[in-house]
């Protein structure tokens, strides 16, 4: 059953990075499913700490993007509404290598009326998952 309230293209989900810490990091949406998002982002010169592995807060980055879209695309009405972040954790179970690319999926736990949840799962090119994540959005009247 599809969750998404919202009509949208991947192109004009990824035009909206334009100019922000999302692109700067090199996170696209690639894949739009009946109850899930995908994104890629690389593991490069921008989402490295020094020992050139994946930083755990690019990873966050990566998870907060896709939880924050995915919440905003299930909402009712954009004009009146919108979601913001109130907590986000991530846990780290395995290296990202330099070079490689990761992609995160999010998937919801609950789309409430005042509150989202989001699982989002992070994996390695080769299928391994290198990081959980889980967003909580509170549903905010515009102003």
């Amino acid at each position: 059953m599809k969750i998404w309230k919202q009509s949208f293209t991947l192109e004009s989900l990824n035009a909206l990075s334009a100019n922000t810490m999302v692109g700067h990091l090199g996170i696209e949406i690639v894949e739009v499913g009946d109850d899930y998002l995908k994104a890629t982002m690389p593991v490069d010169h921008r989402t490295v700490q020094p020992m050139r592995l994946l930083h755990g807060g690019a990873s966050v980055a990566l998870a907060e993007t896709l939880g924050s879209v995915a919440g905003v695309l299930c909402l009712e009405d954009l004009e009146r509404q919108s979601v913001v972040g109130v907590d986000i954790n991530a846990t780290h179970l395995r290296p990202g290598r330099e070079g490689e690319t990761v992609t995160g999926i999010a998937r919801p736990l609950k789309i409430g009326r005042t509150t989202q949840v989001w699982n989002i799962d992070i994996f390695n090119e080769q299928g391994k998952q290198i990081c959980a994540s889980r967003i909580t959005l509170a549903v905010v009247a515009r102003k």
